[in-house]
């Protein structure tokens, strides 16, 4: 009897092991597909949410697109991929330029509203580009601004040639919004041209980890272990890179060159807890500015006016020819 007990045991308990490991594994590669498969939006799509929430938008690129100031352009990226910006040209730029990066499942044209600023505020030109698996650009894949890092910096190396302009008169700021934003400080922890004089951020994440870890409680009330782990290999043998990996916050920390750090005091989504511990990992100089009432990447939609004064300050600060000469 006692055989018979401690065999019916071993097999419940196989059983019970199989059935978990079955469930791990799907769950592991439900979340991987869920979070990391692209799901490309046309740039028509975007374009009715653009005006509806931006109005201001349309008188701004009826006068670009009279100057003929706009253009799209296509590039190979390191790993073979066809990559696809928006370029808007300003006759006033004299070397100024915006490298402007869009979040999550989003595309060039949902940050034309950020591109506005730079352009028709300051006179820049601007460089919108489309990351891996989104709007125009080839992929299969999310890259939460890891391997983002790598075209964002193509993008940037090619800036001179693409403006017909030295690099030596050349001055960039790159400012993201959402993983945008999270791509961004992970290209400012790369070296960068000298003629990259800023960065800023809106509403980025700590990491890639941190992230889906806040999405897997608060969407479905489950822990990191095990599902996160298993789903962090698993994106590590698919797509060459983990989830603890793609740190902003470590990237930051090696950052030398000026950022603004945006977040909303009512974010959920990226909770506005995140944006302290990347702060504070960020060498000077650097400013914060919390945006009240705020969800996600709301801010400039709540605060328009001091948004533009936000940036407008931040950047003529560190991005002028006086301040590029003393800082080289």
């Amino acid at each position: 009897m006692k055989k018979i007990t401690k065999k019916w045991i071993a097999t419940v308990s196989a059983v019970i092991l199989a059935i978990l490991i079955a469930v791990i594994t799907y769950g592991s590669f439900y979340l991987v597909d869920y979070a990391l498969t692209s799901k490309p939006q046309s740039h028509k799509k975007n374009w009715g949410k653009a005006f509806a929430w931006y109005p201001e938008l349309r008188p701004w690129l009826d006068s670009i697109r009279a100057e003929r100031a706009w253009s799209d352009t296509f590039a190979i990226m390191p790993d073979g991929t066809r990559a696809h910006a928006v370029l808007i040209r300003s006759t006033k730029a004299n070397g100024r330029t915006a490298v402007v990066v869009h979040g999550y499942t989003n595309n060039s044209i949902d940050m034309l509203h950020i591109a506005r600023i730079y352009n028709k505020e300051m006179h820049y030109n601007i460089v919108l580009p489309d990351l891996h698996g989104h709007g125009l650009t080839g992929g299969n894949d999310i890259q939460m601004g890891w391997k983002d890092r790598i075209d964002v910096l193509k993008w940037i190396e090619m800036a001179p040639k693409t403006f017909g302009i030295s690099a030596d008169s050349m001055r960039i700021v790159v400012h993201g919004i959402s993983m945008g934003a999270a791509t961004t400080m992970c290209v400012s922890g790369e070296k960068t041209p000298k003629y990259v004089r800023c960065f800023v951020e809106d509403c980025g994440y700590t990491s890639a980890w941190d992230e889906f870890k806040h999405e897997l409680h608060g969407r479905y009330s489950l822990p990191a272990f095990p599902l996160l782990y298993t789903a962090s290999w698993l994106t590590k043998a698919k797509y060459g890179w983990s989830f603890k990996e793609a740190s902003p916050l470590k990237q930051v920390a090696k950052c030398t060159k000026p950022m603004l750090f945006i977040h909303g005091d009512k974010d959920t989504f990226v909770p506005t807890w995140m944006v302290y511990p990347l702060y504070e990992a960020k060498p000077h100089p650097k400013k914060l500015w919390i945006a009240p009432g705020s969800g996600h990447a709301f801010a400039y939609r709540d605060h328009r006016k001091e948004y533009i004064k936000k940036v407008e300050e931040f950047v003529n600060q560190f991005n002028t020819p006086l301040y590029c000469r003393t800082s080289e």
